[in-house]
């Protein structure tokens, strides 16, 4: 009983950072059950641990593409989401239709209220990805439109940031606000500038943003600084290099940036399964087989 009402007690935006973060160098260091472990108890009440309890059964879903882990990751993205909707800043009707008509307007919210922002826009781009697996066309409209909120919702962080006071930018958790903004502006710009310009057009028309510089812009800065996304923005960077400029055959990728963004990594995770996959690949692009008899 008391643990319990240890685990359902409310902690502060600092400690669920920190937890996650112990949580996310088991993950990396191969424990995948102690990770999952370390998240669950808290995934009902603290939205970090709930974005990364549903982060994990995703990456599940997506390597084994069993249903059953499909239906579990969707579950818990579902229940992810209402987590983070809690502790969004609450709005009225009035205001909510203004937002809806004209856009979400710059106010003045908490700290812990924009990392609310942040994680709502991450869970609908995780949900949005897992929705389009479906392969129907319901499961493809589904998706985009889960795509454009979330993106809707980087691009309301991204203006929050431009405005914010550098008092304001020193608190210890902002770093991981931050970096979230660049994982997702990063993320939807490098991915939507891979399509054919027509496409690509209207995608600006509806309101999206494909530059390819700008998204590598914000990729590497939250790749370089120390938060609990970066290792996001860092996968990110080297799947654009090591596989789809392969695949596309632009020959773009650099190899040469890709070991430096792994380096940190396969240092201190030496027998991580991510880190010997990559730097596998990163071998195999530049033609450093070794085979053993």
């Amino acid at each position: 009983p008391l643990e319990a009402k240890r685990v359902a007690a409310k902690i502060d935006l600092e400690t669920a950072l920190e937890e996650c973060t112990v949580s996310l160098y088991h993950f990396l260091n191969n424990r995948f059950a102690d990770s999952l472990a370390a998240l669950k108890p808290r995934k009902n009440t603290s939205m970090y641990h709930a974005v990364g309890y549903s982060s994990i059964l995703l990456m599940q879903a997506a390597m084994t593409f069993d249903p059953k882990d499909m239906d579990a990751a969707m579950t818990s993205l579902k229940d992810a989401l209402h987590v983070c909707q809690r502790f969004r800043k609450k709005t009225g009707l009035m205001e909510s239709l203004a937002n809806f008509w004209y856009g979400q307007q710059n106010e003045t919210l908490t700290e812990e209220e924009m990392h609310a922002e942040i994680c709502c826009a991450e869970v609908l781009m995780q949900k949005a990805a897992l929705t389009f697996l479906d392969e129907s066309i319901i499961g493809f409209i589904k998706g985009g439109m889960g795509m454009r909120n979330s993106y809707q919702i980087y691009k309301y962080c991204q203006d929050m940031e431009n405005v914010l006071t550098d008092e304001e930018k020193q608190k210890r958790t902002h770093v991981h606000f931050r970096g979230g903004v660049s994982m997702g502006i990063g993320s939807f710009n490098l991915m939507l500038s891979l399509f054919p310009a027509r496409v690509l057009r209207l995608m600006e028309f509806l309101g999206f943003s494909g530059n390819r510089e700008l998204g590598l812009a914000e990729l590497r800065a939250g790749a370089s600084s120390n938060n609990l996304r970066s290792i996001l923005s860092t996968m990110t960077m080297l799947m654009f290099h090591l596989y789809i400029t392969v695949i596309l055959g632009t020959g773009d990728g650099n190899l040469t940036e890709c070991e430096g963004l792994l380096k940190p990594y396969a240092e201190r995770f030496p027998n991580g399964a991510l880190m010997l996959f990559f730097t596998g690949r990163i071998a195999v692009l530049k033609g450093n087989f070794t085979f053993v008899s």
